[in-house]
């Protein structure tokens, strides 16, 4: 039995997992069903999305699952999904802020932000505040925020966020992931300050896992990683999926951190890690939280 066999069934409770077709929201979306519970498999391609339901329906028959469609790279798309959700369920149990892109070449969005601040933060902050009273009025919920070990070298750069005077796509990717993992620890200091406490926030990171994200790669230094050093250092999806389950449904404080615990939290077992003084500086974490209110014309908390 493994770490992820043991955990309670889940029956009658509702997930939201954004980017849930592929990789590790696959993998989420999938060891959720199998647990019993509802999965809102929230997605931007509606194509890609259905065809994941119907082979996560040929694995687990009886699974309760449907497809909402939501670009994280769209303000208004975010809004519109909100909107269509609370139309519908009066509860949410746990929201799984998965989708993201990584180190795609510049792009600008509708709204005028770079990609990956947009569609792996902003995307997910605004998402979180729209569908905040549903996760209050729920016992026990919880908001999951993916971050990657990319962190670590990331910083918050203020003067230049949506790298319009300098783009390096690593930066951007780096940058992007402190500040969903930031986002995380400040979400639950506010949760905290207001009194919930129905409601935590936690964060995970899957270490290195195989899945698309990987595709702006250069394509040599993606064949020649590969198939020299890539075995040692990555795990499958379903591996890199733990953590975020953890965080989801495993015994958990507000707060925490999940991740692989194996060497340099590449692969392993999953457990709590640690993450970089940075990442817990407060008031950058409120500096980052009012510019992220200003940007997606949203306040809370």
């Amino acid at each position: 039995m493994d770490e992820i066999s043991n955990l309670q069934q889940q029956d009658g409770r509702i997930f939201i997992v954004t980017g849930a077709n592929t990789g590790l929201g696959y993998e989420n979306s999938l060891t959720l069903a199998k647990k019993g519970a509802k999965v809102i498999m929230a997605c931007r391609s509606m194509e890609k999305a259905k065809a994941a339901k119907e082979t996560l329906k040929n694995e687990v028959a009886n699974a309760d699952v449907e497809v909402m469609e939501i670009d994280l790279s769209s303000l208004d798309s975010v809004r519109n999904f909100a909107k269509a959700y609370q139309s519908k369920y009066d509860r949410l149990d746990v929201l799984i802020n998965n989708a993201g892109v990584m180190m795609p070449p510049y792009t600008k969005t509708e709204d005028g932000l770079e990609l990956q601040f947009e569609a792996n933060f902003l995307g997910h902050f605004l998402l979180t505040g729209l569908l905040l009273d549903k996760l209050l009025k729920t016992p026990d919920s919880r908001v999951v925020s993916l971050s990657s070990i990319a962190h670590k070298n990331g910083k918050i750069n203020f003067d230049d966020l949506q790298s319009e005077k300098k783009y390096s796509a690593s930066d951007a990717y780096g940058q992007s992931k402190l500040a969903c993992l930031m986002f995380a620890y400040e979400l639950q200091r506010r949760l905290e300050k207001a009194g919930h406490k129905q409601t935590i926030s936690t964060a995970a990171h899957p270490g290195i896992a195989t899945t698309e994200l990987a595709r702006h790669m250069p394509k040599l230094v993606y064949v020649i990683l590969k198939y020299t050093v890539a075995p040692f250092l990555t795990h499958a999806p379903k591996e890199g999926a733990k953590p975020t389950i953890l965080a989801a449904i495993g015994k958990a404080e507000g707060g925490d951190y999940f991740g692989p615990t194996g060497f340099n939290e590449f692969k392993g077992k999953p457990g709590k890690v640690s993450s970089t003084d940075l990442s817990k500086d407060e008031d950058i974490a409120k500096r980052l939280w009012e510019k992220a209110e200003e940007l997606a014309g949203l306040r809370y908390l």
